[in-house]
């Protein structure tokens, strides 16, 4: 669909898909930013000329996608790859040229080709900005005598909105900080980490920063100002988690910190120019083990993706369970924040961003099922890309139509065919592909694409109200599915004509919705410890919080920790206000990623199948639950005391041994 979109259109793409960048400001400036008083909002029918898509004459080489290839096994010859790319196993990490797409996905070897899937910004909520800060008592786990609160460990934070590496809650006795490295990857003022696979970004090391903290004690300019970052957002996101998992007031209190700062542009031309994908966070993740060597190491994610099949099967979740078979090493993950099924109050609407999950059954050839699919409307207008993935057995054969708001059936789009790029009657442009096997885990798979039309200065969005999708049972010898819609965080994006432009969330209606398996799918990678948000003083599970199982009903989320009005570092906001409460998921992830931190400091040679075993039977059940595992807690409410105790009776054990 990407690849036959001219270059006008997916130049304005790039703007939106966190995979596609231009390759050259000059050729992203050439196509205006359609917003204000040079776009206008029309109806098909007021056009003089009716648009349609133009025949492709020539893919352009100006315009690069980050991809994972699918080799056919682990000895596969790779393609030649004009641009940089690395492999684990059977996938290729790898950026390609538009152009040059077409040649690789026909190589021998090559199985697939899979645009990286965007990450989404975490969206944690504002509790309290002027909070007392948290006592030293407060996240202190056991008396250390073990552990010695994580030295010697390596604690990676992979996030947004920059780090505070000056904030008090990081400097250490002798004021210098305990950062020792950032890798910024939006980032200038610094050269990018020495090695071909992290040729971009800037690193900052911890001699530049205690150089910079020392100009500041002599009264020169504030250090993060002398070693900045591409974001540095007041309240930042980034600071908050480092602080709770290793902060002087933290869990793994006594560990070396690493930081990896993935970009998150924008502003609409930087979009344009910029990667923001899971191929990113891949990067991040082997730029820390790298840099960790033989340390223990224990990395926190509290970002999420919620594309591909929540099996464990996508190239990103594949990559990072590859990297754990190797002891020393936990990577935990935040649940989601798409656990709300409806609004607790009137002015309420996280349920929108929770209204992304369905399924059921066909449960015989012949018969039907629909899937109600929202696009908002009334004084808004959608100009983002929306996307239904359903998955399903490959014993299965389903077919597939699409009904617009007040239109008639497209369709249907039998077993490996396809509609790509066709306008609709009201504007939008549909495509939908119907794939049989798909070459990473053998299930048959459709996507449904709802684009809005760009032409020169003027806009059709995609069209508002209930959009249908009818499932055709042709041969059902199972006939369960799974659909997913591709969370869209809103965002406005100016005025156009009378209406407000918007990247907005499209979701199931009611009658759809399944409410379950909202799982980010970076947390259904097998060996990824996936942490629900705990609502302390309610004893209950947070309701924005994501819920399992996974698709092929794995136990995913694994445990709970807390998650609302958490206190700790306010990053970029100075000695007046040093303290911030914020609550969601990203907040009870780094509880976890320090517990396991510590548990690392005892027994680093620790896998993260046995962290995960170890976190699962400790972990406390909420009132009135049993051990068994649900669906928003996981196997219960952490208990990190528990946990060090396991692992020092695992040590005593195999000292006997």
């Amino acid at each position: 669909m990407i690849r036959n979109g001219d270059t006008r259109v997916n130049v304005i793409r790039a703007e939106r898909c966190a995979g596609l960048a231009v390759k050259q400001t000059r050729v992203a400036q050439t196509v205006p930013i359609l917003r204000g008083e040079r776009a206008v909002p029309v109806a098909l029918e007021t056009l003089r000329r009716k648009p349609k898509t133009p025949p492709l004459k020539k893919v352009t080489s100006q315009l690069i996608a980050n991809v994972f290839l699918y080799l056919r096994d682990a000895e596969a010859e790779m393609p030649p790859i004009d641009g940089p790319c690395k492999r684990q196993g059977r996938i290729v990490e790898a950026q390609v040229p538009l152009s040059s797409l077409a040649r690789i996905a026909s190589h021998k070897d090559v199985a697939y080709v899979e645009i990286a899937e965007a990450l989404q910004t975490p969206h944690a909520s504002v509790s309290g900005r002027r909070p007392k800060p948290p006592k030293m008592s407060q996240r202190r786990v056991g008396g250390g005598a073990h552990h010695h609160y994580g030295k010697g460990v390596l604690i990676g934070v992979i996030d947004v909105q920059g780090f505070d590496f000056a904030h008090p809650d990081f400097l250490d006795e002798r004021g210098r900080t305990r950062f020792v490295r950032i890798w910024d990857q939006g980032g200038t003022s610094r050269p990018s980490p020495s090695g071909r696979q992290f040729e971009y970004g800037s690193e900052i090391i911890d001699t530049h920063m205690n150089a910079a903290l020392r100009v500041e004690r002599r009264g020169g300019l504030p250090a993060t100002e002398l070693e900045p970052q591409s974001q540095q957002v007041a309240g930042s996101h980034g600071t908050h988690v480092a602080s709770i998992a290793a902060g002087n007031r933290g869990v793994c209190r006594r560990a070396d910190i690493a930081a990896v700062l993935i970009s998150l542009p924008e502003a609409d031309l930087d979009t344009r120019l910029s990667f923001y994908d899971s191929s990113r966070l891949v990067d991040a993740i082997d730029y820390l083990l790298e840099l960790a060597g033989k340390r223990p190491i224990s990395i926190n994610i509290s970002l999420g993706t919620n594309g591909h099949s929540h099996d464990g099967s996508a190239a990103v979740t594949r990559w990072i369970d590859a990297r754990l078979a190797v002891g020393g090493r936990a990577i935990t993950v935040a649940a989601g924040n798409s656990g709300q099924e409806r609004g607790e109050r009137a002015d309420d609407y996280g349920w929108m961003m929770g209204r992304i999950h369905s399924s059921g059954q066909i449960v015989a050839a012949g018969l039907e099922r629909h899937l109600e699919w929202q696009v908002v409307g009334n004084t808004r207008m959608d100009v983002s890309e929306n996307e239904m993935e359903i998955w399903f057995g490959g014993q299965d054969r389903v077919a597939v139509s699409v009904k617009p708001p007040g239109g008639d059936w497209i369709g249907p789009v039998e077993p490996r065919q396809y509609i790509e790029n066709r306008m609709l009657p009201d504007g939008s442009i549909l495509s939908v592909y119907n794939e049989v096997f798909h070459p990473a885990n053998g299930l048959n798979h459709i996507s449904v694409f709802l684009s809005p039309f760009f032409g020169q200065d003027a806009i059709i969005g995609v069209k508002a109200g209930t959009w249908i999708v009818r499932l055709h049972g042709r041969e059902i010898r199972d006939g369960r599915f799974h659909a997913w819609i591709e969370r869209d965080d809103p965002h406005k994006l100016g005025r156009i004509g009378t209406k407000d432009a918007w990247r907005f969330p499209s979701f199931f209606t009611e009658a759809s919705l399944v409410d379950d398996s909202t799982v980010s799918s970076l947390g259904c990678a097998t060996r990824t410890i996936c942490v629900a948000s705990l609502d302390g003083a309610r004893n209950r599970i947070s309701p924005s919080s994501s819920e399992g199982p996974t698709r092929d009903g794995r136990p995913k989320p694994d445990v709970a920790a807390p998650g609302t009005d958490i206190v700790a570092a306010n990053g970029f906001m100075g000695p007046d206000q040093p303290w911030i409460a914020l609550s969601g998921t990203s907040m009870a992830s780094p509880f976890v990623a320090g517990v396991a931190g510590l548990m690392l400091a005892v027994a680093p040679e620790l896998t993260s199948a046995q962290i995960e075993g170890i976190l699962r039977r400790t972990a406390r059940p909420l009132p009135g639950s049993s051990f068994a595992w649900v669906k928003d807690a996981g196997f219960g409410c952490l208990d990190a005391d528990a946990c060090l105790e396991e692992v020092r009776h695992l040590n005593e054990r195999k000292d006997l041994g």
